[in-house]
């Protein structure tokens, strides 16, 4: 008989430009599934084109298990797929792009309208960029989350670097309550 085994659900989220397709992109074991399209509003002037509903990707762990990768988008006009997407999830990994002047608003939006989810679940926080931009620095992101009486993990990650996702993949799945 063979062995069953066991499908898992991860939610990427973030603002626009902070690394959830490239993330996805780079951990998934088959070609992502994306729904980028031209960008036509205020997002034209950051990137070309965005995700629009969702990216989906699928890693393979050696135990035969599969975690499903769900990334949503980052304009807040489809803000309604997050309640879709965070479906059954598991965890949230939020990506922050530290070269926005914005990034402790961002950091702030998001855990916000993801809290609920946060709250069932868990959270880690790769910042992303912090080669275009050192401040803030990881410590000020800490003393932030601190003063919010958040205590979650927190790297800097290049989206594009797959030992990075996989150590934030990692360290949800570690922290699951």
């Amino acid at each position: 008989m063979a062995e069953a085994h066991e499908n898992y659900k991860i939610v990427f989220t973030g603002p626009v430009a902070s690394g959830k397709t490239t993330a996805i992109n780079t951990i998934s074991d088959i070609p992502t599934v994306s729904t980028e399209e031209t960008a036509t509003d205020q997002t034209q002037y950051v990137k070309e084109s965005t995700t629009v509903a969702m990216d989906y990707g699928i890693l393979n762990i050696p135990s035969g298990d599969v975690i499903h990768l769900y990334g949503t988008p980052g304009q807040e006009r489809f803000s309604y797929m997050r309640e879709i997407l965070t479906e059954g999830g598991l965890g949230l990994v939020l990506l922050v792009n530290n070269n926005s002047p914005k990034a402790f608003s961002d950091l702030d939006h998001y855990i916000e309208a993801f809290q609920d989810f946060i709250n069932k679940t868990c959270l880690v926080i790769g910042v992303t960029h912090m080669d275009m931009s050192t401040r803030p620095t990881l410590k000020e992101y800490h003393q932030h989350l601190a003063r919010k009486q958040l205590n979650c993990p927190i790297f800097e990650i290049d989206a594009r670097n797959k030992r990075d996702i996989q150590i934030l993949l990692q360290v949800l799945l570690y922290s699951l309550r």
